[in-house]
């Protein structure tokens, strides 16, 4: 886990994230990116000087925010792009190779609509690198007990499960499967890959209408302090696809959720 992209919004709370991400980074020997993404069209004529002031704002501020952060030695790198935020995401893996996104939720007060806004929810809708959701105030300590919910245990790529080994290995975290079996699963659906049986402590199968449902029923029973789930397109986000905003009475986790790259069409 080399290179770790931190998207930096108009959050009051980014300095709180950046932190967590420091961190997280000084753990794993890892560099950051701080991330800003801004849209400017206009004339030909006037195009490049307003991109550039907007570019070098966002810079300083960025610059600010980083400077209020203990960086304990990590090394911290600023990014900008101008365009739209799939784009960007795009180019600067393209570019370095990005391993893992660190992002908080909109809010942690449970009377706020949204557990995801309009940024990280297209974060997590559009990008298939893995990403870690960290509540706010959240301050990093090892994951000793991780909890890793499923529809199906069919991966296409065992390196889809690095992060998780990686994580794993690093704090000797135990892993424990939560396999949902939701109307309609295959007989291939109950095939779980080795890789994931191999990192596994133990095992539990669950009848519920989604995979959230069944993350709900055992959450309190196994007390992660980590839930991992899969992104795909009818998977553990499956009934929030369709939007970027994430509300709260559809999901909801007080702990980090890393979630991983698609495994499943």
């Amino acid at each position: 886990m080399m290179n770790i992209l931190v998207p930096i919004g108009t959050s009051t709370n980014a300095t709180e994230t950046l932190q967590y991400a420091v961190d997280f980074a000084e753990a794993f020997g890892a560099k950051i990116y701080v991330m800003e993404v801004f849209n400017v069209t206009g004339k030909t004529g006037t195009l490049t000087n307003v991109t550039q002031k907007i570019a070098d704002s966002g810079k300083e501020r960025l610059k600010e925010i980083i400077e209020k952060v203990n960086t304990k030695e990590v090394s911290i790198k600023i990014a900008s792009f101008n365009g739209e935020l799939k784009d960007g995401l795009r180019e600067i893996d393209k570019e370095i190779g990005l391993d893992l996104i660190i992002l908080a939720p909109r809010s942690n007060d449970i009377q706020e609509a949204y557990y995801l806004g309009q940024t990280s929810g297209a974060i997590i809708k559009r990008t298939n690198i893995p990403t870690l959701i960290v509540p706010k105030g959240t301050v990093y300590k090892p994951f000793k007990n991780i909890l890793v919910a499923f529809k199906s245990g069919i991966l296409k790529r065992k390196r889809i499960l690095d992060p998780l080994i990686e994580i794993k290995n690093k704090h000797k975290s135990k892993v424990n499967l939560l396999m949902v079996k939701t109307p309609g699963y295959t007989d291939d659906d109950l095939k779980i890959n080795t890789a994931l049986m191999d990192i596994s402590s133990q095992l539990k199968f669950t009848e519920n209408p989604t995979t959230y449902h069944g993350v709900l029923e055992h959450f309190q029973g196994q007390h992660p302090d980590l839930l991992c789930v899969f992104r795909r397109k009818r998977g553990f986000f499956k009934k929030l696809w369709e939007k970027s905003t994430i509300s709260k009475s559809e999901f909801y986790a007080p702990v980090p959720v890393l979630v991983l790259s698609v495994k499943k069409d």
